[in-house]
């Protein structure tokens, strides 16, 4: 049914019986219990859309009815109740009018989820390959647990997490992080991100108004504290990891780090820092933030373990399946101190009466069947060889390049010879090519260095998530564009 033009007398003519035949048939044909809320709807929904235009005359009731063969008193009292909500207007002997307080809506849902930046093939870091998820072995898993699960652990969940997770996940980040894990100061968070607001959260309301984050480093933490009103202090890096100076000099009792494969620089921080962190801590009673994002993807050796393993009661620890599964998946964990442990779990309770259970319990299953040990295994293998076929690509289109932060994670740093500068112009060039990269200098905090420093070509770039093939192809465009 659409508006129609005035007639005669200056005032809109009644909409013809055939289109409200035709916008009101399927409410007609409910079943005769629904057929007024039907009618009713279809009304509403015309008018909410706009193919019912304010001032609009509508037919009769006798009229309608008719044309609709129900009775009249349906149409009649949808008439009356459209017009009580404000959807319709009426007049002794006016007829029934299209009301004019509704506006029509155009609903449409924008999809805001992060993208590489327009460019054919991307090097930016930070995704995983999704299509290695493990589709079968999940399935199979939601299967299992919907069969077994008891209807009661469908209620709110311990905000904390299921105690069947807690316990998996402890048994799992001892063996494989070397952490310190009690189940009891475990929660099962929404990702990295969750588990660093409650952190910053609970640190406000403790006094803290000020952060250390290493710089360059992850842009994410400076967003995440100040949302609770924590200020982040960029703090310089040296070979060996955070460093040590600044530390003391910036007044902060609160740092947030990456010390087993630092990001984006990708150093591993040496004992002797780590051990030096520690005792910075303990000084100043403060607390080490451990962002563990990517510690499980070490390819020559062991992978380093977690930092808070040395001391838990002064390093936070979280981490995420969003690299060795799938970030949509929105699960994480966060290992905190004694001393945090209830206020950060009342902080949890009331952000979002925890973690959805039936996601809980599948996570559960999948872990004690070994499902996500095989899931990491399988993806250590497909990260390695795309590091290696990245790292050749390199050496055969860009002779000279020094490649850094390959022994773990899932991105390299790349330094290419001051043949391909200044950095602007290679960027614009990539970009031209259709090539999307990031600049290492995009992760700092700094206005941009000194004249050699803007020369130098520094790149953050991200592999897991193209096929080796891919990477080749996209290292020799490159190359042709530069």
């Amino acid at each position: 049914m659409v508006p129609v033009p005035n007639g005669p007398d200056g005032r809109p003519d009644p909409v013809d019986a055939s289109a409200a035949w035709e916008l009101l048939l399927p409410a007609a044909a409910a079943p005769a219990r629904s057929r007024g809320r039907a009618l009713q709807a279809a009304l509403r929904d015309a008018v909410r859309s706009g193919r019912l235009a304010p001032g609009t005359r509508l037919p009769s009731s006798r009229d309608l009815a008719a044309d609709l063969k129900v009775s009249r008193g349906l149409v009649t009292e949808a008439y009356e109740q459209l017009t009580a909500e404000g959807y319709l207007r009426s007049g002794r002997g006016a007829g029934t009018w299209v009301g004019d307080a509704a506006r029509a809506a155009r609903p449409r849902a924008r999809d805001l989820a992060p993208r590489s930046g327009g460019g054919r093939t991307g090097f930016v870091p930070g995704t995983p390959d999704l299509s290695l998820f493990p589709r079968s072995a999940w399935a199979a898993a939601q299967r299992s647990v919907l069969a077994e699960l008891p209807h009661e652990a469908l209620g709110y969940p311990d905000p904390r997490g299921l105690p069947r997770l807690r316990t998996a996940l402890a048994e799992l980040l001892t063996r494989r992080r070397g952490v310190v894990a009690d189940p009891e100061r475990l929660l099962v968070v929404s990702g990295v991100a969750q588990a660093s607001a409650l952190l910053a959260s609970v640190l406000h309301a403790r006094g803290v108004r000020t952060a250390g984050v290493e710089d360059p480093g992850s842009p994410q933490h400076d967003d995440l504290y100040a949302s609770a009103g924590v200020r982040t202090v960029p703090l310089p890096l040296d070979d060996e990891g955070l460093a040590l100076g600044p530390l003391h000099d910036s007044g902060v009792r609160a740092v947030v780090t990456t010390p087993a494969h630092q990001f984006p620089t990708g150093i591993a921080y040496s004992a002797r820092r780590r051990a030096a962190l520690l005792d910075w801590a303990r000084s100043v009673d403060g607390i080490l933030l451990e962002d563990d994002y990517d510690g499980d993807f070490r390819y020559d050796r062991a992978p380093v373990g977690a930092l808070q393993g040395l001391d838990p009661e002064r390093v936070a620890y979280t981490g995420s399946v969003s690299k060795s599964m799938a970030p949509g998946l929105r699960l994480g964990w966060l290992l905190v101190p004694e001393w945090l442990a209830d206020e950060v779990v009342e902080r949890k309770r009331t952000t979002d009466l925890g973690h959805p259970a039936l996601d809980q319990a599948l996570f559960a299953h999948f872990v004690e069947r070994g499902e996500y040990d095989r899931q990491l295994r399988l993806c250590q293998r497909a990260y390695r060889e795309r590091r290696d076929v990245l790292v050749a690509a390199l050496e055969e289109h860009f002779p000279g390049s020094r490649v850094s932060g390959i022994a773990a994670g899932l991105h390299a740093i790349a330094t290419l010879p001051e043949r391909y500068g200044p950095e602007k112009h290679f960027l614009a060039r990539a970009a031209d090519a259709g090539i999307a990269v990031r600049a290492l200098a995009e992760y700092g905090h700094g206005a941009g260095g000194d004249e050699a420093a803007r020369r130098a070509v520094r790149l953050v770039l991200g592999y897991a998530h193209l096929t080796p093939g891919r990477i080749r192809a996209a290292v020799e465009s490159l190359a042709r564009a530069v």
